[in-house]
């Protein structure tokens, strides 16, 4: 088999990690797997852990990206426009997809995992733009979203029962 050129492989990775993230935001984080990845790219789930040994591998290497979705939802320029930005948002599928994943991961032993940007980053450009009563605002938030995410997720499993 000829050998592929880095070109070659670049353009494999970045396909695996698009649709990485298409998944992560779309099926969510625990049900993306070698093999969803695989039939979704054609690329062998021996090809796709050649390049991410370990399921966390997609997480590192994606989470600028997904920091960057969060961050594109949100309005900085007052308390007030930070938190109707954050409850719009909230309103989208893959924004809620994110937030899920910020809290599957609290917690992990995964050291490479624990900084997720999309929080510490929209904390830091809180506390930034609107000081300590920003950085409370973005933990307020954090809390109504767990809670919202967590009512979403029973009334989802009441469902399912039905």
């Amino acid at each position: 088999m000829a050998k592929r050129s880095k070109v070659q492989t670049e353009q494999t990775i970045n396909q695996i990690m698009d649709e990485a993230l298409k998944q992560i935001l779309s099926i969510g984080f625990d049900a993306m797997s070698y093999t969803t990845l695989s039939e979704a790219t054609g690329i062998s789930r021996t090809g796709i852990s050649h390049h991410f040994p370990k399921k966390t591998d997609f997480l590192v290497r994606l989470d600028a990206r997904i920091g960057r979705l969060f961050m594109a939802a949100l309005d900085f320029s007052s308390v007030e426009a930070l938190e109707r930005s954050w409850m719009q948002a909230m309103r989208e599928s893959h924004y809620r997809a994110v937030l899920k994943l910020f809290f599957s991961l609290c917690g992990s032993a995964e050291r490479d995992v624990t900084l997720f940007r999309a929080i510490s980053g929209a904390r830091e450009s809180a506390m930034l733009e609107l000081g300590t009563q920003g950085e409370r605002t973005i933990n307020q938030l954090l809390g109504r979203a767990a809670v919202m995410l967590i009512a979403e997720s029973d009334a989802g499993v009441a469902s399912q029962a039905a």
